[in-house]
């Protein structure tokens, strides 16, 4: 079959929230043109294979792409999220995506789009339904916005082995049982797990229905304390200052993270069990509330074999109790990946650069891009903000992330990019702190304690490091 040559200025291999993102920016801020590719039929990456009951867990202003508001301004009434901003469902979101590349996108003229189609490397793809093979002549650069690639339910293999016979099922199926089981096992202790628990309660599941298999506990963000509207300065800032002051004061990560919990920044859902996972997951305090209904809750490390009669873990077993059902939520959002600059040659591999905010980090990278010359400076500008995994990562990313808004601070372009883009979101509000002598006693506790923040933070993750080494 025949090769077809295409040419473009960038080619961005996947169109997920992190490749819409950055694509906005290039048509927004540019006159570049744009190859994008994707394996899915529809833009959105891991929303398509989503679970059907699935929502953002941070609100809705934070998300999509800089150019086209994804929420609509309000308030939650009722429910778990009563009085935060929305948050929108996955088929909002997965509608909102396939409504930008339609209608923004595609109309620009400058942009193509393939998707059902295989990314091969070196600027090859080919089309999985026709067949057809491509090759792209990259005048500028290649990006690759699969690298931080979700992983969902639907998609994921167990890593234990499972008995035929054992009636288990990913997240997405749950909404479709038919025969009712007389136990729910949710297995997973992460976002995941949280949200097929709180889905089975508020369809009125007996808490005592479920078993809530939990290897690690997770440290959760007080989602009050993620809203980007003003009347939630005091919440946002007083959280953030508090940050502040436990980094700079905290003498171990187990001091650190009391500190963290005691200003209010963490929640855990129960207080008996200390975390040792940080996934950037937030919760309501209704939400932490609905979830401690559930008091089966399993940590005996994750699981080895599921039998239809026993269930093995790392440190032991239990029984499985006739007419049982098993929902797998054990995926990790993120593999572990391996260390690359965003910045390298003619390959751009987008990444987070503020800590739990991936679409408002692509935009950001994509300005940089077209604004900043020279891979050494866009990468000083851009450090790489790991995805959080376990707690002991927190105070590197969380340093790091401290120092990129430095230096963006210390941009006064890059800064006014930054005010005025709407997925950034506080920067506005720090603006309604000018003559509010209230608000700015807050920020004044940011700012006096950032310097020493910083440099405890990167002092706690070195020695963690050296104990861990020897």
């Amino acid at each position: 079959m025949s090769e077809n040559v295409l040419e473009a200025d960038y080619l961005v291999v996947g169109t997920g929230a992190v490749g819409m993102a950055f694509a906005d920016i290039l048509l927004s801020e540019s006159d570049a043109t744009i190859i994008m590719v994707d394996r899915y039929a529809k833009p959105g990456g891991h929303w398509n294979a989503a679970y059907p009951f699935v929502q953002l867990h941070q609100p809705s202003q934070f998300y999509g792409v800089s150019s086209r508001e994804l929420s609509r301004g309000r308030l939650e009434h009722g429910g778990l999220n009563d009085g935060l901003n929305e948050l929108a469902s996955g088929a909002e979101v997965s509608a909102y995506f396939d409504d930008v590349m339609r209608h923004e996108f595609l109309p620009t003229g400058r942009l193509q789009y393939f998707p059902m189609c295989d990314y091969l490397g070196d600027g090859r793809f080919v089309s999985k339904v026709g067949g057809d093979e491509y090759r792209v002549t990259v005048r500028k650069k290649i990006v690759d916005a699969t690298f931080l690639k979700t992983k969902v339910p639907s998609t994921h293999t167990p890593n234990f082995a499972i008995d035929e016979g054992v009636r288990f099922m990913p997240l997405n199926d749950l909404p479709k049982i038919t025969e009712q089981p007389e136990r729910y096992v949710i297995v997973g202790g992460g976002k995941t797990g949280i949200d097929a628990c709180l889905w089975l309660l508020q369809m009125g599941c007996n808490p005592d229905r479920i078993q809530w298999i939990r290897p690690r506990d997770a440290w959760l963000l007080n989602r009050r304390n993620t809203q980007p509207t003003e009347e939630f300065f005091f919440d946002v800032f007083n959280a953030q200052a508090g940050l502040m002051e436990s980094a700079a004061a905290a003498d171990s990560f187990d001091d650190l993270f009391t500190k963290l919990e005691d200003c209010g920044y963490f929640v855990r859902i129960d207080e008996n069990h200390k975390p040792e996972m940080f996934h950037g997951a937030t919760v309501s305090i209704a939400e932490l509330e609905t979830l401690r209904t559930i008091k089966d809750v399993v940590r005996l490390g994750r699981i080895t074999h599921l039998g239809t009669d026993k269930i093995e873990f790392q440190r032991g077993s239990l029984s499985v109790s006739d007419n049982t059902l098993f929902v797998d939520c054990s995926a990790r959002p993120v593999d572990n990946l391996p260390d690359l600059p965003i910045f390298a040659g003619d390959v751009i591999t987008p990444q987070m650069v503020r800590s739990y905010q991936p679409v408002f980090s692509a935009a950001l990278i994509a300005h940089v891009e077209l604004s900043y010359e020279g891979d050494e400076e866009k990468n000083r500008l851009c450090a790489v903000v790991p995805p959080p995994e376990a707690d002991t990562v927190f105070a590197h990313c969380t340093a790091t992330s401290f120092t990129n808004q430095y230096n963006w601070s210390q941009d006064a372009d890059l800064s006014e990019w930054i005010l005025h883009n709407r997925l950034d979101g506080f920067s506005q509000m720090v603006k309604t702190a000018e003559g509010n002598p209230e608000k700015t006693a807050v920020l004044e506790r940011m700012r006096s304690n950032a310097v020493a923040a910083v440099m405890n933070l990167i002092k706690l993750d070195q020695e963690y490091k050296q104990a861990e080494a020897s």
